[in-house]
């Protein structure tokens, strides 16, 4: 049994070969790094929960050399502070077309479709995943994207998935352990 499937569950060859190949991880953020849920307080401010879990696997998973984005439909000044605390740089808000995002990252940083991977939760995602070397639904995504994903994790969203996928790369890519920083 590898040690994949002994930390979260047992996977494919393909999404092992898939996931050693990869060079950006591009994340959704709600729903991915939260739980979906927005929490708004009576001054109008707007609060989520992140796992500090998520955040030591994207800091080992840079750290690894892989790059990463987020790109999400909202915009938000905490999604800001979290995603630049966690030294993420390049940081799309605001997009409704994700696509248009995409497409820059990758010209950018002139990779192949089989180089990137993405996780996301809603059909929104749908436009990006579909495209991508490896395509990520967290556990509790809408059901469209967990049948076409490639890989499902066992966790939720919010609740450690995007560590999940970190662990992934970085046991496909021979990389696990190696990072001793904090998730901040």
């Amino acid at each position: 049994m590898s040690l994949f499937a002994q930390l979260y569950q047992a996977t494919s060859d393909e999404v092992i070969k898939r996931a050693s190949q990869i060079r950006l991880l591009i994340c959704d953020v709600d729903g991915v790094f939260s739980d979906g849920r927005i929490y708004l307080g009576n001054n109008n401010e707007e609060l989520k929960a992140f796992h500090t879990r998520d955040g030591y696997g994207i800091k080992a998973l840079r750290a690894a050399g892989v790059e990463v984005a987020v790109i999400t439909g909202r915009t938000s000044t905490i999604v800001q502070q979290r995603m630049t605390s966690l030294t993420i740089p390049y940081i799309y808000q605001g997009q409704e077309n994700k696509q248009a995002a995409f497409k820059e990252l990758q010209q950018k940083l002139q990779l192949n479709l089989d180089q990137i991977a993405y996780i996301g939760d809603d059909l929104a995602d749908w436009q990006v995943m579909q495209h991508c070397g490896l395509a990520v639904a967290v556990a509790d995504a809408h059901p469209y994207l967990r049948l076409h994903a490639h890989y499902s994790t066992s966790l939720n969203g919010g609740f450690g998935a995007v560590r999940e996928l970190c662990d992934l790369l970085l046991i496909s890519q021979q990389q696990f352990l190696l990072f001793d920083g904090s998730s901040t």
